[in-house]
């Protein structure tokens, strides 16, 4: 296999596999909610600063914290889990005051998508308000002693790169499992084809949607961590363009349906590896144009459910 081809396809697969991740955050609470959680964006982002902050990241000079450094420094990989449960607890505490109270009154889905994106709108802003603006960067150093380029197939490919494909793969699997093989798996699996009678055979359906957002928050984290250490946090706004990215990936492979999220993440990501780099600033022509065709073709997406008529 040409080098060339090696260096586009694992680049591809990386970007890619970042974007299913961040996109199964969406797909979990579209699942056994219906709507579309627009405050994911913004869990994203507060898991890059959560992980720049815990590794010993000193703030810039703007915003309240101007200056602020913790006393101690963690590893990365223990950073990047503790700032992947943070984001999970900052989605239960957007489910608890965003989410339920309009659920136990009945309230029309799109109420509850209009006040997630009133919480996203909000957790930017107290991002900018504590850190500035300006952008931080998350060392690669933070690695320790691996290598900054690994050598597969004579391809120089940045270990980073490697790092993130690995990890969510093994994120994708680790949650397939529990969905297929694990008794609230499968709960989450029955509320999410019916929360009524998932309720009337004695599953807790409001617990299962709280794990449904403590699970997408928790991949939202780790995917802002990683993000953040292979591209830098540029502000608190840059989890928008993932954010938009992610709902491309969700209406691509079908919604609420995990094995498209990941399959249309990756051809999103391969998509776009594939434009020239002269041509780089119209990567995301590219991947919404190849998703408006593709959803002509086939309107439910890639592994969706084709909706029912309605008569």
């Amino acid at each position: 296999m040409p080098t060339e081809l090696i260096q586009l396809l694992l680049n591809g697969l990386s970007v890619g596999s970042m974007y299913a991740l961040f996109a199964l955050g969406y797909t979990l609470v579209f699942s056994v909610l219906g709507v579309i959680n627009f405050s994911h964006g913004a869990v994203f982002t507060l898991g890059a600063y959560f992980t720049f902050l815990l590794i010993g990241g000193n703030v810039g000079s703007n915003g309240l914290l101007a200056g602020f450094q913790l006393p101690f420094a963690l590893p990365f990989w223990l950073a990047l889990v503790l700032a992947g449960l943070g984001s999970a607890l900052v989605a239960l505490v957007i489910e608890r005051v965003a989410f339920q109270p309009l659920r136990q009154r009945g309230a029309d889905p799109l109420l509850a998508l209009i006040t997630s994106l009133g919480a996203g709108v909000i957790l930017v802003n107290l991002i900018q308000l504590l850190m500035g603006a300006e952008s931080h960067a998350i060392p690669t150093s933070s690695l320790g002693n691996l290598p900054a380029a690994l050598n597969i197939g004579g391809a120089m490919v940045r270990t980073v790169q490697v790092l993130l494909l690995a990890i969510a793969a093994a994120l994708v699997v680790a949650l397939t499992a529990w969905i297929e093989g694990s008794r609230s798996g499968k709960a989450l699996q029955a509320v999410s084809e019916d929360p009524i009678t998932a309720q009337l055979l004695g599953i807790n359906s409001s617990r299962m949607i709280q794990v449904a957002f403590g699970l997408g928050g928790f991949l939202a984290g780790i995917a802002g961590g990683l993000v953040g250490l292979s591209v830098s946090i540029a502000g608190p706004y840059f989890g928008i363009g993932y954010g938009l990215k992610g709902l491309g990936v969700l209406v691509l492979g079908g919604l609420g349906s995990v094995p498209g999220a990941v399959l249309g993440g990756l051809i999103i990501g391969l998509a776009e590896a594939c434009v020239p780099a002269d041509f780089s600033g119209y990567k995301d022509a590219v991947s919404y144009g190849f998703l408006f065709l593709m959803l002509l073709i086939r309107p439910q997406g890639l592994l969706g459910r084709a909706l029912p008529n309605k008569v």
